[in-house]
């Protein structure tokens, strides 16, 4: 046995719980940030080879983990760009530089350009979705995504290219002579589209019974009748117990028309209009908006991003990304909470909530730290006394040596 060896395993023993404390400290001065990961000090032995009669003493090392996939609490806020993953799975962020990590630290707000950023200034992103694009999702990567700026929603304007229509047309109507308009018809309604611009664009609607079961439906804007270059527009209904008053199988169920300074054909989806015993009756949901500001932003528990605008009409516009790794605890903590993908951990998967495992978004809520406060001061009493313990260790082995030195004299 060496005296040095025991001053040095005492050294190696106050060195551990230095690094303990280290973690203690850390986890208690963030003990109310927003998704922080718990850190914990683990220790092992780093034992010597001894001879049957002599015992070296050894060491200890320590090993620092993280409760990276244990979930904190939840709490809830006012604002709905706060955001929570109730499950599996990271925000995505990018830092100015253009990197990429994962977090689960959601307390996002606009920026002076309209960008989601949380409180250490990472930027949230997510998926385009306007228009109607589906999400080009690369499951092994970041590619695709976009960062998320709710100032691109404010005054903007979609065009009109679809209708779908829930209609119903009375049989008992007289019959009159085709065609269907101003001055010949049998019911009429109206539509409001919108050209590129977004101005409004109102569509009049005729339509005329001409025999039985038979009808003839044009639309027009004001007095100017708009052509369908597409199917005919007599619509014929089976009446017989089969068909229920529903369009027979032979009769189109759409008409295209041209909305006057629009650029695509706006198609009317008819195929669920009826003729059964009952009045007139039309609805119609209409796509387009005319430009408008931003009221409010609105977080679904897909992740998908919808502004509200002042006029009433919603537009979906981003989808939050979601992702994990095969062994989360593993991350590689950086600065500003947030986390990268390492070879321990394994590759980053990138998906949307609620698919291939992952959690959902809970917009309004925070993730607390998952740090308990009184398992921490346990810890920092242990690791007090256990430092404590050591030093004496150290300082017997000295005082032993003194004696050693002093049997010279």
């Amino acid at each position: 046995m060496s005296l040095y060896g025991v001053m040095r395993t005492g050294v190696s023993g106050m060195n551990a719980q230095s690094n303990k404390l280290s973690t203690v400290s850390d986890n208690i001065a963030n003990v109310n940030t927003t998704g922080y990961k718990r850190a914990s000090t683990e220790f092992s032995s780093l034992i010597l080879k001894s001879g049957s009669g002599n015992y070296d003493s050894g060491a200890v090392e320590t090993t620092v983990r993280y409760a990276i996939s244990d979930p904190g609490n939840y709490h809830f806020t006012t604002s709905t760009t706060d955001l929570a993953v109730q499950g599996n799975g990271f925000f995505v962020v990018q830092d100015a530089n253009g990197n990429n990590f994962l977090t689960r630290a959601g307390a996002f707000v606009p920026d002076e350009t309209g960008n989601l950023v949380n409180t250490a200034g990472f930027q949230l992103m997510g998926y385009n979705i306007a228009n109607g694009a589906v999400p080009n999702v690369a499951a092994n990567g970041f590619g695709g995504l976009h960062v998320i700026n709710v100032n691109q929603m404010a005054l903007q304007a979609a065009p009109s290219t679809r209708a779908t229509v829930a209609a119903n047309l009375d049989p008992s109507a007289t019959a009159i002579a085709a065609p269907a308009g101003p001055a010949n018809y049998t019911s009429k309604t109206s539509m409001v589209t919108y050209d590129n611009i977004g101005n409004a664009v109102t569509l009049d609607v005729y339509a005329a019974k001409t025999g039985a079961n038979t009808w003839d439906i044009q639309v027009y804007n004001g007095a100017t009748a708009l052509t369908t270059p597409g199917p005919a527009t007599t619509f014929t209904f089976d009446v017989t117990a089969t068909g229920k008053g529903r369009l027979a199988a032979a009769s189109p169920t759409a008409l295209s028309v041209a909305i006057p300074g629009g650029s695509a054909a706006f198609n009317i989806d008819m195929s669920a209009m009826t003729q059964v015993a009952a009045a007139f009756d039309f609805k119609a949901t209409v796509d387009g908006n005319a430009p408008s500001a931003v009221e409010k932003v609105n977080i679904d528990d897909k992740g998908i991003v919808t502004a509200v605008l002042k006029n009433g009409t919603t537009l979906p516009s981003f989808q939050i990304a979601l992702a994990t790794v095969p062994s989360p605890d593993h991350l590689t903590p950086e600065v500003g909470n947030v986390y990268s993908p390492n070879l321990e951990s394994g590759n980053v998967q990138v998906g949307l909530a609620g698919q291939g495992g992952l959690g959902t978004v809970k917009s309004g809520a925070l993730e607390d730290s998952n740090v308990d406060l009184a398992d921490e001061l346990t810890s920092m009493i242990e690791a007090q006394r256990g430092f404590t313990a050591n030093s004496k260790s150290f300082q017997t082995g000295a005082d032993l040596l003194d004696v050693v030195v002093n049997l010279k004299r």
